[in-house]
C-alpha cells in the first residue's frame, strides 16, 4: 500500500517537472526567435521618430505709415506638473503655497490640480510670460519640488488691449481665430505646419544628418489694414466719453474714406480685451457697427429726399404744408418734434420735419422709393471683409401697407446697420457712387509676396452726380445756424450731415423714453474726404442726435482733419442752396 502511494507521488512530481521543462523550452525558443527577428530589423527603424513642426501666425498691422503692430505671436511658457510624483513625494501643499503668489491664484485652486495621484500630467497654468516662468523655475529649484516644469509655447498678443477688438477678434487656446479678422483670415494668418522624420541617438537626441523627411513649416502672412491706429484712438476716446456723459448703454462709430470705401476707424462699445477673451460676454463681443440693426430715424430722410430730387418730383424750393406738427394720414397721426407750417424741401431737411419728409415720399410713390432704397443697398449686406455683418430690413414692396411710405421716409419700419447708413451719406458725398467698404489693405506672405490687395470697388450709382452735388449743399445747411446738427460744425470747414432721433420699439410699441441718437455726415462738404457716423443707444437724459451724437462727430472730425492734413477750402458754399424757382407742391 505504501509502495503504491510512493509511486503515485513520484509520478505527480515527474509530470510537474516535465511541464516546467516544457515551459522553459518554449520560452527559450520564443525569446530566441524574437531576438533574431529584432536583430534583423534595422537600427534606424527602431530609433526613427516623427515630429510636427509648428508655424508662426502672421501679424496684423495698422494702415499708418508706422505700420503699428496690432496682433502678434509671442513666446511664453506653459507651467506643467506630474501630480502622481508630487503626491508620492508628499509635496502637493508645499508646491501650491510656493507657486500661488507667483501665478496670482489661490493655493486651493492649485491643490485641486496637483492632488491627483492617478495623473501624470496636468497644466498648472498656460501661457505664462517668460519672466514669471523664470521666477517660478527658481522657486521650484530652491525648494526641490518634484514634477513641476515648464514647456515652451506661443500665444497671441494684442499690444493695444481693447483697441480695435471687434476688428481684430481673437485666437482661442487651440490657436484658431474665433472672431473678427482672426477668424475670417484664418487661412492666411495661420500658415502651414511642417513635418520631420529623423533618428535619435542613444540619449534620445536627434541626429540631424539622418533626417529622411523634412518639410519646413510656413509662417502665416501679415495683414495690413486700412484702419489707422491714431484715428482709431481719437474715435474710441470721443465715443467712450460720450457714452459716459450721456449714460448710454452702448454706442458705435465708423470713419470711412469717401472716394475708396477704406475704413479708417471702427468702434463698438461695450468692448473687450482680446488678451482676456474668455472673460468677455457675448454682448461685449458683438460688433454693433456692422452686426446690430436699428431703426435709423431722421437720418433716413437723406435717401428719400435724394431720390425725389433725382426723379425731379421736387426741387429744393418745393413747399409742403407741415400741418403745424400734427398730420392725420390713413387714419394714423404723424407728429413733428417741433410744429412747422409751410416748409420748402431744403428746410424740411434742415429742420428734419417728419411730416414734410413723409409727404415727399408719398409724392415719390412706393415703387420708386423702394427701388432707390435698394440701390442705396438698404436691406442687403455691403460685403465688408469682417464677419458678422447684418443685412438690415427692408420689407418687399408686396408687404408694404398704406402708410409704409410715410413711415419709411422717417426711418420707421425699416432697419439698418451703422455701416449701411454711412454708405448712403458717403455715396452722396462721392458724386452718387456707393463704394464697397473694406478694412484689409493687403496681405503679404512670409516671403514678401502680396497675395491679396484690395482696391476700391463701386457697388452702385443710385443718383446722378448733379443730384449728389445738390444734396451736399442741402446737407451743409443742417450744420449751420437753425439746423439740427449745428454741434457737428468744425471751424474752417463746411460740414454736411444729418441728425437722427429714433424711438426704440419696446414690447411692440414705440417707447417714450428709450431712443437711438445718431449723426452721420462728411467733410469738407465741397470736396469730401472722410465720412463718419456716430450712434448712441439709449442716452439719458438728453437723447437727440443733435445734442449727443453731433458733438462727437465735430470733436473727432476736427482732430481727424488736422491729422490727415486736410486744408480748409478757400471758397465757401453759399448759405442759400436753392437754385430753382419756388413752386408749391400739389
Amino acid at each position: 500500500m505504501t509502495d503504491e502511494r510512493g509511486t503515485a507521488r513520484y509520478r505527480v512530481i515527474g509530470i510537474a517537472i516535465g511541464v516546467l521543462m516544457a515551459a522553459l523550452v518554449f520560452r527559450l525558443v520564443t525569446l530566441h526567435l524574437c531576438l533574431a527577428d529584432r536583430a534583423r530589423k534595422p537600427l534606424a527603424q527602431e530609433r526613427t521618430f516623427s515630429q510636427t513642426l509648428a508655424m508662426g501666425r502672421g501679424r496684423i498691422l495698422d494702415g499708418s505709415a508706422a505700420g503699428n503692430i496690432l496682433a502678434v505671436n509671442v513666446g511664453v511658457k506653459d507651467i506643467c506638473a506630474n501630480p502622481s510624483l508630487l503626491v508620492a513625494s508628499n509635496c502637493v501643499a508645499a508646491a501650491a503655497e510656493a507657486l500661488a503668489p507667483i501665478l496670482g491664484v489661490a493655493p486651493t485652486s492649485l491643490v485641486a490640480r496637483l492632488d491627483e495621484p492617478n495623473r501624470r500630467f496636468n497644466y498648472v497654468q498656460r501661457y505664462v510670460p517668460d519672466e514669471k516662468a523664470t521666477a517660478l523655475t527658481g522657486v521650484v529649484a530652491r525648494l526641490k519640488l518634484p514634477g513641476i516644469y515648464t514647456t515652451p509655447a506661443t500665444t497671441r498678443s494684442y499690444p493695444q488691449g481693447e483697441m480695435l477688438c471687434h476688428v481684430l477678434g481673437f485666437v482661442n487656446y487651440d490657436g484658431v481665430g474665433s472672431a473678427g479678422l482672426e477668424q475670417s483670415l484664418e487661412k492666411h494668418l495661420r500658415g502651414e505646419k511642417g513635418y520631420l522624420v529623423s533618428r535619435l541617438d542613444g540619449r534620445h537626441h536627434e541626429v540631424p544628418e539622418y533626417r529622411t523627411i523634412e518639410v519646413p513649416a510656413k509662417d502665416g502672412a501679415d495683414v495690413e489694414l486700412t484702419v489707422d491706429q491714431n484715428l482709431q484712438y481719437i474715435l474710441e476716446k470721443a465715443l467712450s466719453g460720450a457714452l459716459e456723459r450721456n449714460h448710454a448703454k452702448a454706442g458705435w462709430a465708423i470713419m470711412e474714406r469717401i472716394r475708396t470705401g477704406e475704413i479708417l476707424a471702427l468702434v463698438s462699445r461695450p468692448g473687450f480685451d482680446p488678451n482676456a477673451f474668455r472673460a468677455a460676454t457675448d454682448q461685449q463681443k458683438l460688433n454693433r457697427a456692422i452686426g446690430y440693426t436699428y431703426e435709423p430715424g431722421s437720418t433716413f430722410k437723406v435717401g428719400v429726399i435724394a431720390a425725389a430730387l433725382n426723379e425731379g418730383v421736387v426741387t429744393p424750393e418745393t413747399v409742403f404744408n407741415c400741418e403745424n406738427g400734427r398730420w392725420l394720414y390713413q387714419n394714423k397721426i404723424l407728429r413733428d418734434y417741433h410744429p412747422y407750417g409751410q416748409l420748402c424741401v431744403a428746410d424740411i431737411l434742415k429742420k428734419s420735419s417728419n411730416i414734410g419728409a413723409a409727404k415727399i415720399a408719398i409724392l415719390l410713390g412706393p415703387e420708386r422709393l423702394d427701388r432707390y432704397l435698394r440701390e442705396f443697398n438698404i436691406g442687403r449686406k455691403l460685403g465688408i471683409d469682417l464677419p458678422g455683418e447684418e443685412s438690415g430690413i427692408l420689407w418687399p414692396l408686396s408687404k408694404w401697407s398704406a402708410i409704409s411710405s410715410s413711415r419709411i421716409a422717417i426711418g420707421q419700419g425699416v432697419a439698418v446697420t451703422g455701416l449701411q447708413m454711412l454708405g448712403v451719406l458717403c455715396g452722396i458725398a462721392n458724386d452718387g457712387v456707393v463704394m464697397k467698404p473694406y478694412v484689409v489693405k493687403q496681405i503679404v506672405d512670409a516671403n514678401g509676396k502680396i497675395v491679396l490687395r484690395n482696391v476700391p470697388q463701386p457697388l452702385g450709382h443710385p443718383i446722378r452726380s448733379d443730384t449728389a452735388e445738390l444734396m451736399r449743399r442741402l446737407l451743409t445747411r443742417v450744420t449751420e445756424t437753425g439746423g439740427t446738427g449745428v454741434k457737428a460744425a468744425v471751424d474752417g470747414f463746411k460740414v454736411a450731415g444729418k441728425t437722427g432721433t429714433a424711438q426704440k420699439v419696446v414690447a411692440g410699441h414705440y417707447s417714450e423714453t428709450d431712443y437711438m441718437a445718431s449723426f452721420v455726415g462728411f467733410l469738407p462738404a465741397e470736396n469730401p474726404e472722410i465720412g463718419m457716423i456716430v450712434v448712441l443707444d439709449e442716452p439719458q437724459p438728453l437723447h437727440t442726435g443733435g445734442t449727443v451724437s453731433a458733438p462727437v462727430f465735430g470733436e473727432v472730425a476736427e482732430q481727424a482733419a488736422r491729422y490727415l492734413g486736410l486744408i480748409p477750402p478757400v471758397t465757401a458754399i453759399a448759405d442759400n442752396a436753392m437754385g430753382h424757382p419756388r413752386h408749391r407742391a400739389p
